[in-house]
């Protein structure tokens, strides 16, 4: 696993089968906040290996954006409005399964690059890493290789070292996804919509959820959610009283 690069940049290989210029890596960016995504262009355009060729803010944008861009890498964060940057990320690999995700996120908890890992993700940066990690990352995601920070890497090794399992482990990927948007607040009808699965569909995953971690209804979810390290800041919302189960 990848932490820190040194070495020249080798021959970059063509992803998706394409043939790519050797003038620059091309980037896509998926950030909600537009200020956060200028300073991102702005680090990784003083690399001349580099060019950020698109921005998104949301989930269904960055789709879009892959599509119409085919881009070397995209550097997604995990919260984003509406469906999280992991969703977004499964649908680029559904569409292109050699697409090249490097998550950059302010999660640093265990659970977040692993289950990103697991999704498909060749990497995953804190924004707390120092400013020329992330170009260090774009170019190792970009020559194919597997990228860690330093931070994420330990915290890994300490999360697979642990001898009592964490309840979100029990949790699908698609639980685990559907767990923090009722932790945000979310309502059925508006997971169902973001998702494109039946609100029937997303009440089942919501009584699985409560039952591997022994909650009774969103407002225990949400309590639950906050002790796993999995609200921004500890800060979240139940759903609507329609929504709240007994």
């Amino acid at each position: 696993m990848h932490e820190r690069r040194t070495a020249a940049p080798k021959a970059l290989a063509p992803p998706w089968g394409a043939t790519m210029s050797a003038a620059a890596i091309k980037v896509l960016l998926v950030d909600d906040h537009a200020v956060v995504r200028a300073g991102y262009r702005h680090l990784l355009a003083r690399d001349p290996r580099i060019e950020v060729v698109g921005e998104a803010a949301d989930a269904q944008s960055a789709y879009l954006s892959f599509c119409n861009l085919a881009p070397d890498v995209v550097v997604m964060d995990i919260a984003l409005p509406g469906a999280s940057g992991i969703e977004a990320m499964r649908r680029m690999l559904a569409r292109e399964p050699d697409a090249r995700v490097l998550i950059f996120s302010m999660y640093e908890d265990a659970i977040f690059p692993t289950r990103a890992l697991q999704a498909g993700a060749r990497g995953y940066l804190t924004k707390s890493s120092g400013p020329d990690m992330l170009v260090e990352a774009v170019l190792a995601v970009a020559h194919g290789e597997k990228y860690l920070s330093r931070d994420v890497a330990q915290a890994v090794a300490l999360r697979s070292q642990a001898t009592q399992p964490e309840p979100a482990v029990a949790l699908s990927a698609r639980e685990f996804e559907i767990l923090q948007m009722l932790a945000r607040g979310e309502t059925l009808v508006q997971i169902a919509g973001t998702l494109n699965l039946s609100e029937k569909t997303v009440a089942n995953y919501q009584s699985s959820i409560k039952q591997k971690l022994g909650a009774s209804n969103n407002i225990q979810i949400v309590q639950k959610a906050t002790r796993l390290g999995l609200l921004p800041g500890g800060n979240g919302a139940a759903g609507s009283g329609d929504d709240v189960a007994p």
